[in-house]
């Protein structure tokens, strides 16, 4: 099997991902989104490093790399052609879009009738400081496409709102549920492919309300859990996702809901904290994928 790995950097992660790969007997092929582009005069009308104008039979995306508004709309375009050209690509374009823009997310969670933090996105500060009334506690503004906590903030009061600038001219306002347990504060990250919760881990963080281990939390193991796990699954399901990591939290009163999903998540802090072997399984999982698709196109044929 021919596999295209899309990776914004040839990190850790992608190294695992290629030798995962490679131990499964596949032909892994290693780029970024931004090299491969479209040639309406090519074969398939896309012509990629390496391969040139031939497809591959599948592609894992990794990650995908940040920039100006075309280019990001380009490269989503690059696999949405892939998937309409019959190449299975993990996660899809509408997945990433979904969950990148966390509003599209709390919407389709909201929808599924999933348990979640009520949110709002809007445009203007006024509207932002009509929900803050509202709201019968804090808010956690976060950055539409933000990501390992970064440019997260609580909203407590008028003089804690940005102006409109400062948060790309989108206001994407959580209700905040956090509260510290056993002196600290903690949410959990549950890792799905292909419907199955295959590790969970506690982060946990004594000095900040911030979780995520970018930003200094501890991963911690632990017990099943199939309240989370069985989250986790519908979350990602809510989503179209084949591979993510979600995120949950308890509330004060020990209600779990789930509080965004990441199509391109890392994995580090939940293999240190699970000892499982994350690259292994989105491998073998993309692999089945392809396999089972390909036993689709025999019974079709027959």
């Amino acid at each position: 099997m021919r596999i295209v790995l899309l990776s914004a950097a040839p990190d850790r992660h992608a190294r695992q991902l290629e030798k995962a790969f490679a131990a499964l007997g596949c032909d892994c092929h290693r780029f970024e989104t931004a090299q491969i582009g479209f040639d309406t005069g090519a074969a398939h009308g896309i012509v990629m490093p390496e391969l040139g104008e031939a497809l591959p039979d599948a592609v894992c995306l990794r990650t995908m790399a940040g920039g100006s508004f075309e280019a990001v709309t380009r490269r989503l375009s690059i696999l949405h052609a892939l998937s309409a050209l019959g190449v299975v690509v993990s996660n899809d374009a509408r997945t990433v879009e979904r969950c990148t823009d966390k509003s599209m997310t709390s919407f389709l969670l909201a929808r599924a009738g999933l348990p979640s933090p009520r949110s709002h996105a809007v445009e203007t500060r006024g509207q932002a400081l009509a929900i803050l009334e509202a709201a019968p506690g804090p808010l956690v503004l976060k950055p539409l496409f933000g990501a390992q906590g970064k440019g997260i903030r609580l909203v407590k009061t008028p003089d804690d709102l940005p102006e409109p600038g400062d948060v790309g001219g989108v206001y994407y306002l959580q209700r905040f549920i956090g509260h510290r347990r056993a002196g600290a504060w903690c949410d959990y990250r549950v890792l799905v492919s292909r419907g199955v919760a295959v590790g969970a881990m506690m982060r946990r963080s004594p000095a900040s309300w911030i979780t995520n281990v970018a930003q200094g939390a501890e991963a911690v193991g632990i017990a099943p859990d199939p309240e989370l796990e069985r989250l986790a699954v519908a979350a990602a399901d809510a989503v179209g996702a084949e591979f993510c990591g979600v995120d949950l939290m308890r509330d004060a009163d020990g209600v779990a809901q789930v509080i965004e999903v990441n199509s391109m998540p890392a994995w580090t802090g939940l293999e240190q904290a699970t000892g499982i072997d994350v690259a292994a399984i989105r491998a073998r999982d993309l692999v089945a994928a392809l396999s089972a698709q390909d036993r689709h196109r025999i019974r079709s044929v027959r």
